[in-house]
């Protein structure tokens, strides 16, 4: 069963777009996996950061939530179909992608966010997967709470989250933690856990320093052992559309995210044990 991981901070600038596409990038050229990244952020800047050019009216992940609103016509156009997965490849074999456009974000404001409107994602996947063999899904997540989150947390059993050392990054985190305990109630899903939280944009401030003393105090069983830091190196692989895993892998960046990776595969959650 493939793990299904969503990476999600409700403030933006947090690097889960990073995140997902460098640990997407190493657990396959590395550890042998077949990943799915989905990409649920509007933004869409996750197609740029795995190198992929996604073409106008392509498929994407709006077909995963309005398949069923949209005409056998308009399906045809998108290159999509009912019972597709709406996934493009990579340049590493391996790693799929479902990328991601401003179309996404009216997919919340064409209904009322109900139950059933926010569960079409958990929907959607489950259905599909069932003739797919990946090992991880990691999804990009929006950076805003509304009816895109709620169908992320709702299709998902593991949350990853980053927290920038900032204070506004520690506010972000401390609105999710309340999210996600409404999605374990409010929405039935019991199992869902935080599996790590990762520190990002670390500096050796001594603001810095206290704020990662909070979280190892917050989250003393799941705070990454490797705190992200700031690596030139990671601009400029992004700039090329290349993870820093094949653009520099002998980079201190680099290693931070083999290192991040290997954690995150060791976290596997215990059956139905939530955090």
């Amino acid at each position: 069963m493939s793990r299904r991981i969503a990476f999600i901070n409700e403030k933006g600038g947090s690097a889960k777009t990073t995140l997902v596409a460098n640990l997407a990038a190493y657990l396959t050229l590395h550890r042998g996996r077949r990943v799915l990244a989905l990409d649920m952020d509007p933004q869409g800047q996750l197609a740029r950061a795995l190198g992929v050019e996604l073409g106008a009216g392509g498929p994407s992940a709006v077909d995963l939530l309005l398949d069923e609103m949209l005409d056998d016509s308009a399906l045809d156009r998108a290159g999509s179909s009912r019972g597709t997965l709406p996934r493009v490849s990579t340049r590493i074999r391996g790693l799929d992608l479902v990328g991601a456009n401003k179309a996404l974000g009216l997919a919340g404001a064409l209904e009322p966010a109900g139950d059933e409107a926010t569960a079409r994602l958990a929907h959607a996947l489950d259905e599909l997967f069932e003739s797919e063999d990946y090992d991880f899904l990691l999804i990009d997540a929006p950076p805003s709470f509304g009816p895109l989150t709620l169908n992320v947390l709702r299709a998902v059993r593991e949350v990853v989250i980053p927290v920038p050392l900032t204070w506004l990054g520690l506010d972000g985190c401390a609105a999710l933690l309340r999210t996600i305990e409404t999605v374990r109630t409010r929405y039935a899903n019991p199992t869902l856990r935080i599996t790590m939280v990762i520190p990002t944009f670390y500096r050796r401030t001594r603001m810095a320093h206290e704020l990662l003393e909070r979280l190892k105090a917050r989250f003393p069983k799941e705070l990454a052992h490797t705190v992200l830091g700031y690596h030139v190196k990671i601009d400029e692989a992004q700039a090329s559309g290349k993870s820093i895993i094949e653009y520099a892998p002998n980079d201190r960046g680099s290693k931070a995210f083999a290192a991040l990776a290997e954690e995150l595969e060791l976290r596997a959650p215990d059956a139905g044990t939530p955090t």
